[in-house]
């Protein structure tokens, strides 16, 4: 993968898209080959047993991440290269609440505000349940603990069912994040 082409591609197909991502739900190229590049749980990028440094790069990279299934893919118009991921690929590593919705933002510069389109679910991980967010086309992120605990310290606590419910508003969306 020639990543100045990459970055040619990825410009022209952007500039029509009003949100500055490249349409890769519409890209159907043939599957290339895996390269040795894994997103970390904790949302850092290695290639080939390095992390990679420059932020630049991995913004650029995280544009064109596809999801088929349970499998990772780095995709453009004529390339299709599987990747690892060893949870999710982005980490949510800050939240504010803007005119009454909470909006997220990730390591890799993804800002969303949490709602129908970009919900909450909990899911099970080394046996505890964490909040996870869907970002984008099926890519979703891990919300990272800073941001559970101000979550935490911010919810609606409610009884139920022998349960604890914690739960934020965001707008006229509500999610849990977290139940005991």
């Amino acid at each position: 993968m020639d990543i100045n082409a990459l970055q040619k591609q990825i410009s022209e197909s952007s500039e029509a898209n009003t949100q500055g991502l490249p349409p890769v739900d519409k890209w159907n190229p043939a599957f290339c080959g895996n390269m040795n590049l894994i997103i970390k749980r904790s949302g850092e990028w290695w290639h080939e047993g390095t992390p990679f440094t420059r932020a630049k790069l991995v913004k650029l990279l995280s544009s064109v991440i596809k999801k088929e299934g349970k499998h990772y893919f780095l995709v453009t118009p004529v390339e299709k290269i599987g990747i690892q991921v060893e949870d999710v690929p982005f980490v949510i590593i800050d939240a504010n609440v803007v005119n009454g919705l909470v909006q997220v933002s990730t390591q890799t510069g993804d800002c969303v505000s949490l709602s129908e389109q970009h919900p909450v679910e909990l899911r099970e991980y080394d046996g505890n349940l964490l909040p996870y967010c869907c970002i984008r086309r099926n890519l979703w992120a891990r919300v990272h603990q800073n941001v559970l605990y101000r979550w935490v310290d911010a919810a609606n606590v409610e009884e139920c069912d022998n349960e604890t419910i914690l739960s934020l508003d965001s707008g006229d969306y509500s999610f849990i994040v977290g139940r005991f």
